[in-house]
C-alpha cells in the first residue's frame, strides 16, 4: 500500500514537472518522502527534487537535494549531474568538475557529460588567467600606494585609479576582499594623505555596493566609529567620498533588513538591523562632537535624512524613525540651535541649521499618531526649557535659535515653543540688544515667528514698528536687512490680492529697491544676500516689484550667481521669487456672479493686479530667459544638499512649466539643458511637482525633435511621466498634451513603442478614444495608429470579441477631417501588418462601404491615399472581398482615380484594378488598360 502510493505521488510530481508546476511537484515529492520510502526511491525523489530547484533557479536547495540523492545512491549520475549544475550555478567550479568527471567515469560515451566537462573545465581556465592576472595586479597596486619611497608619485596616482577601476566590478570586488584588501585599505586611511584616503574610500564603495556580507565585514576591520570620523575631517573631498561610502553600506544593510538577504557564498550576518543602529547612532554621536568640521556636520545631516525616515506612507514600520528621536533628537536640536562660528561652540555651516530643520521636519512627517507627535513636543519643549531657563543670557539665546530652526521646519513645534511662557517677550526684548549676536538671533526668530498663522497677528501688531526701528537706527547691514526682511515678510500678508495693500503706497516697490541693493553687493558675505533675496521671495507678489525686478539685469544676474554658490539654503527663496515673477502659481479667475454676489454680500473680493494680466507675465518670461534663468535652474536641479526639498522641486516645476508656455521659448529651454533637468523634476517630487514638470516635457516633445531634446537613453525616460499625465485626476490639456507627445515618441522606434506599452498606457489611450472631447478622441487616436506599427497592439485589434477594428473604422468616416485621418492611416497599417483584419471589416459594419467610398473620394489627397491602401490590402487579402468591392462603386472610383496624373493614390487604385484583372472579376479594356 506505501509502495503503492509512493509511485503514485512520484508520477504526479512528474506530470506536474512537465506542465510547469514546479512548487507543486516539490510538494509530490515530499509527500512521497514522508511515507517512508525505500532508499532507491528516495534516491530517486530527492534528485527530481533537485530538479525542481533547479528550474526555480534556488541552488543551494538544488545542491542540498541531489547531495542526499547521493548519499542514497553513490552511483545516482543524473544526481551527481544536477549537483554539478548547482554548483556551477553557485560558483564552486572546482566542486562542480569532480562530480561532472564521476559522471563521465560512470557513463564514458554520454555526450551531454562529455561536453559539460570541456565547458566548465575551459571556464576554470579563464578563471584561474583571470584571477593569477588580477592578483598580480592587486598586490602589485598595494605594494606601490603603501611604498613611502613612492609618496606623490605619478605612478602612485596611476595605482590608485586602478584599484578604484577594479573594485567597481563584482569579480575585482571580491578579488581585492579575499586579498586581505579591507585591512591593506585601512593602511592607507592610516596615511592621512588626502589622494590615498580617497582612493581607499572610493575602492571601499566598491567593496560594499550591494554587497552586505562584505559591508559587515568591513565595519567590522576597519569599525564603524572609525569609517562615520572620517565624515568630520577638514578635506571635503574626503568628508564626501566618506559620505557616499556610508550611504552604500546603509542601502546594502537596508536591503538585507528588507530581503533577509544572506550575502554571497553563504555568509552569515549578524542581525543587519543592529548594525544599522550601530551605524545611526554613530552619525548621530558625530553631530555634536567638537572638531568635526561643519562640511562632516552637514553631510551626517544629509544621510540622516536620507537613510531613516520611510520612503513611503506605505510602509508601515517608522520604528527607526521613533528609535533616532528617542535617541538622538536632543543632538539634532543641539546643531539647529548653534550659532555660526562662536568660539566654544560646534563648528557649522551656512547649511547646517537649515538641514537640521530639514531633518526635523522629515521626522516629524513620518510620526504616524498623535501619540507620538506628542512625545516629538514634549522632548522639543523640555529641551528649550532647559536652556531657557537657568543658563543665563546665552541659554536664552540658545534656545530662541532652536525655535528658529523648529519654525523653518516642523512648525507645529516651532508654534508651541514659541508659546512657552516668557519665549516670546525674550524675542522682542533681545531685538533691542546693544549686541549684533543677540539682535541677530532675535530678529531671525521673528521673521520665521511671522510666518506662522498663530503669531502673525501678535508680530503685526507689535512688531511692526520695533522693525522699522531697527530698519532706520541700526548701524549694522547684517541687522537692518533681517528687519528689512521682517517688514517684507508682513507687507506680503495678502499674498497677490491687489485689493490687501499692509504698507502706504510706494512702500513695497522701496523695500524691494533696497534689497535689490543688498543683493548686488557683492562685498557683503554669501549669507547675508541671502535675506535679501528672502525679502523679494516676499515682495514679489506685487506685481509693481515683479516689473521692477525683471528689469534689473544687475539684480538678475547677481540672483542666478546667488542660486548657484555653495549658499544651498537661498534655493527656496530664489525658487520662490520666480514663481511669482512668472504667475506660476494657482489662480483661478473667480465667477463673475460669485464676485457680484460677495460684493453685494459686502465681502472681500480678492482682486488681480493690473500688470499681472498674460501680456504682461509673457513679457516677464522673455526677460528672465534673455538673463539665463534656465542655466541657473538647471543647476539648482542638480544639487544633492537636502535643502532641495519636495516643495522646491514643486516650485522650480512650476517655473519651468510657465517658461515653456510660448512655442518660440522652448528652443531656447532645450538649448541651456532644460529637458535634462525636467527629467528628476518629473520622478521625484510632490505630486503636483511631478505633474507639472511631466506637463512640461510633453510640451517640448510636441514641438521638438524629442531625440535632439533627450539623447541618448534619457528619452525612455521621458515616457513613465508622459504616462503619468493619462490619469484621471489630470486635466484634459494634460491629457491632450501627454497624448501628442506620445504620438511623436510612438513613431520613432520599436523599443520606444514597448517602453509605452511597459508602462501599461495602451488601456488608456483606448479610453480617451471615447472621449466626447473632439481634440483629445483624435490625439488619442492618432496615437494608437503609432503604436500599431508594434506587434502587441495588433494582436489586440486581431483579439476576438472587441470593438477595435469597429472604432477605427467607423472614426474613418467622421466629420472631423484630423480624425478620419488618424483613423484611416491605423487602418492601412493594420490591414497591411494583419490581413485577417481585412475580411473582419465587412462585419464591423453595414457602412463600411459608404466609408471606403467617401474616403476614396475625399478632397484630401491624404484620405484618398489611406483609402486606397485600405481597399488594395482587402482586395489583396482575399478574393471573396475582392468580388464584394468590385460590384459596388468602389470600381468606378477606383477607374477615375487610376486615370489622374501619377500619384500615391493612382498607384494604389491601378494595383487594385489589377489584382482584381488576376482574380478574374473585371477584364482589362481593349488597349490593355
Amino acid at each position: 500500500m506505501t509502495a503503492s502510493s509512493v509511485e503514485q505521488l512520484r508520477k504526479d510530481g512528474n506530470e506536474l514537472f512537465k506542465c510547469g508546476d514546479y512548487e507543486g511537484a516539490l510538494t509530490a515529492y515530499a509527500q512521497a518522502l514522508g511515507l517512508g520510502a525505500t532508499p532507491q526511491d528516495q534516491a530517486i525523489l530527492h534528485r527530481n527534487r533537485a530538479a525542481c530547484h533547479l528550474k526555480l533557479e534556488d541552488y543551494e536547495k538544488a545542491e542540498t537535494e541531489a547531495t542526499k540523492a547521493i548519499e542514497k545512491d553513490g552511483g545516482d549520475v543524473k544526481a551527481l549531474y544536477r549537483r554539478s549544475q548547482a554548483l556551477e550555478k553557485l560558483g564552486r567550479l572546482d566542486q562542480a568538475v569532480l562530480d561532472l568527471q564521476r559522471c563521465v567515469s560512470l557513463e564514458p560515451k554520454n555526450k551531454v557529460f562529455q561536453e559539460a566537462l570541456r565547458n566548465i573545465a575551459g571556464q576554470i581556465q579563464e578563471k584561474v588567467r583571470y584571477m593569477s592576472s588580477t592578483d598580480a595586479k592587486v598586490e602589485q597596486m598595494f605594494q606601490i600606494l603603501l611604498d613611502p619611497q613612492e609618496k606623490g608619485t605619478e605612478k602612485k596616482q596611476k595605482a590608485s585609479q586602478n584599484l578604484v577601476v577594479l573594485a567597481r566590478e563584482d569579480a575585482g570586488a571580491e578579488k581585492i576582499f579575499r586579498s586581505n584588501g579591507v585591512q591593506l585599505l585601512q593602511r592607507l586611511l592610516d596615511t592621512g594623505e588626502p589622494d590615498l584616503m580617497l582612493a581607499a574610500l572610493r575602492t571601499l564603495v566598491g567593496i560594499c555596493s550591494e554587497h552586505q556580507s562584505r559591508t559587515v565585514a568591513t565595519l567590522s576591520v576597519l569599525g564603524t566609529r572609525r569609517v562615520v570620523s572620517m565624515l568630520g575631517v577638514e578635506n571635503q573631498a574626503v568628508s564626501l567620498a566618506a559620505c557616499h561610502l556610508l550611504q552604500v553600506m546603509f542601502d546594502a544593510l537596508k536591503e538585507g533588513v528588507k530581503k533577509g538577504f544572506r550575502g554571497k557564498e553563504g555568509a552569515i550576518i549578524v542581525d543587519p538591523a543592529r548594525e544599522l543602529k550601530v551605524l545611526i547612532s554613530n552619525l548621530l554621536e558625530l553631530l555634536t562632537e567638537v572638531g568635526v568640521s561643519g562640511q562632516g556636520r552637514d553631510n551626517a545631516l544629509t544621510l540622516l535624512i536620507k537613510m531613516v525616515p520611510r520612503k513611503s506612507p506605505k510602509d508601515p514600520n517608522n520604528s527607526l524613525t521613533l528609535w533616532v528621536i528617542d535617541q538622538g533628537l536632543k543632538k539634532i536640536l543641539e546643531v539647529g540651535g548653534s550659532v555660526q562660528d562662536p568660539p566654544g561652540e560646534l563648528t557649522v555651516t551656512a547649511n547646517s541649521r537649515m538641514s537640521a530643520s530639514i531633518l526635523l521636519s522629515k521626522l516629524f512627517d513620518d510620526l504616524k499618531c498623535d501619540a507620538e507627535r506628542e512625545n516629538f513636543h514634549r522632548l522639543c519643549e523640555n529641551y528649550i526649557k532647559s536652556w531657557f531657563e537657568g543658563h543665563g543670557l546665552a541659554g536664552k539665546l540658545r534656545a530662541i535659535q532652536t525655535v528658529s530652526c523648529l519654525l523653518q521646519g516642523p512648525c507645529d513645534a516651532g508654534n508651541r515653543a514659541l508659546e512657552l511662557n516668557g519665549v516670546m517677550e525674550s524675542v522682542i526684548a533681545l531685538c533691542a540688544s546693544e549686541q549684533e549676536e543677540e539682535q541677530l538671533v532675535a530678529v531671525e526668530a521673528l521673521i520665521h515667528a511671522a510666518g506662522k498663522a498663530k503669531r502673525a497677528s501678535f508680530i503685526t501688531a507689535n512688531g511692526v514698528s520695533l522693525l522699522k526701528d531697527l530698519y532706520k537706527r541700526s548701524e549694522k547691514d547684517s541687522i537692518r536687512i533681517r528687519a528689512l526682511v521682517g517688514l517684507c515678510k508682513l507687507g506680503s500678508a495678502g499674498g497677490t490680492d491687489f485689493s490687501m495693500k499692509q504698507f502706504a503706497e510706494g512702500s513695497t516697490l522701496k523695500l524691494a529697491k533696497q534689497c535689490r541693493k543688498w543683493l548686488c553687493n557683492d562685498q557683503m558675505d554669501v549669507g547675508t544676500r541671502r535675506w535679501a533675496v528672502e525679502g523679494l521671495a516676499y515682495l514679489t507678489f506685487d506685481a509693481d516689484v515683479k516689473e521692477e525686478f525683471v528689469e534689473d539685469a544687475a539684480a538678475l544676474k547677481a540672483l542666478f550667481q546667488l542660486s548657484k554658490s555653495e549658499e544651498r539654503s537661498v534655493l527656496f527663496a530664489v525658487a520662490s521669487a520666480l514663481v511669482n515673477c512668472t504667475n506660476s502659481y494657482d489662480y483661478e479667475e473667480p465667477d463673475p456672479k460669485m464676485v457680484e454676489l460677495a460684493k453685494y454680500a459686502k465681502q472681500h473680493v480678492p482682486e488681480q493686479h493690473p500688470k499681472d494680466k498674460p501680456s504682461f507675465v509673457r513679457a516677464r518670461v522673455k526677460k528672465l530667459l534673455a538673463a539665463g534663468v534656465v542655466s541657473a535652474m538647471t543647476c539648482m536641479v542638480k544639487t544633492e544638499s537636502p535643502v532641495l526639498t519636495s516643495s522646491c522641486r514643486e516650485l522650480l516645476s512650476r517655473v519651468f512649466l510657465a517658461l515653456v508656455e510660448e512655442v518660440e521659448d522652448r528652443g531656447t529651454v532645450v538649448a541651456q539643458g532644460g529637458g535634462k533637468a525636467l527629467l528628476p523634476l518629473a520622478l521625484e517630487g510632490t505630486d503636483v511637482g511631478q505633474t507639472k514638470a511631466a506637463q512640461a516635457l510633453a510640451k517640448l516633445t510636441i514641438t521638438s525633435n524629442p531625440e535632439m531634446t533627450f539623447p541618448g537613453e534619457r528619452i525612455y525616460e521621458v515616457v513613465r511621466p508622459l504616462v503619468s499625465l493619462l490619469h484621471l485626476n489630470c486635466s484634459g490639456l494634460q491629457n491632450f498634451e501627454a497624448l501628442m507627445a506620445l504620438t511623436n515618441l510612438a513613431g520613432i522606434s520599436e523599443r520606444l513603442r514597448q517602453k509605452i506599452l511597459k508602462e501599461k498606457a495602451v488601456p488608456m489611450i483606448e479610453g480617451y478614444m471615447f472621449e466626447e472631447h473632439e481634440m483629445l478622441r483624435r490625439a488619442a487616436t492618432e496615437c494608437m495608429c503609432n503604436l500599431a506599427m508594434s506587434k502587441e497592439v495588433q494582436d489586440l485589434f486581431e483579439a476576438t470579441g472587441n470593438d477595435r477594428l469597429k472604432l477605427l473604422v467607423l472614426y474613418s468616416g467622421e466629420e472631423d477631417e484630423l480624425l478620419r485621418r488618424a483613423a484611416a492611416g491605423g487602418l492601412a497599417m493594420l490591414t497591411s501588418m494583419r490581413p485577417s483584419l481585412c475580411s473582419r471589416i465587412p462585419q464591423v459594419t453595414t457602412h463600411w462601404l459608404e466609408i471606403l467610398q467617401a474616403l476614396l473620394l475625399s478632397p484630401s489627397q491624404e484620405l484618398q491615399h489611406r483609402g486606397a491602401v485600405v481597399v488594395l490590402n482587402m482586395v489583396e487579402a482575399s478574393r471573396e472581398i475582392a468580388s464584394t468591392l468590385m460590384e459596388s462603386e468602389v470600381l468606378e472610383i477606383l477607374s477615375v482615380l487610376a486615370k489622374d496624373k501619377e500619384s500615391p493614390v493612382t498607384r494604389a487604385a491601378t494595383a487594385c484594378l489589377g489584382k482584381a484583372v488576376e482574380y478574374g472579376l473585371i477584364k482589362p479594356s481593349q488597349d490593355g488598360k
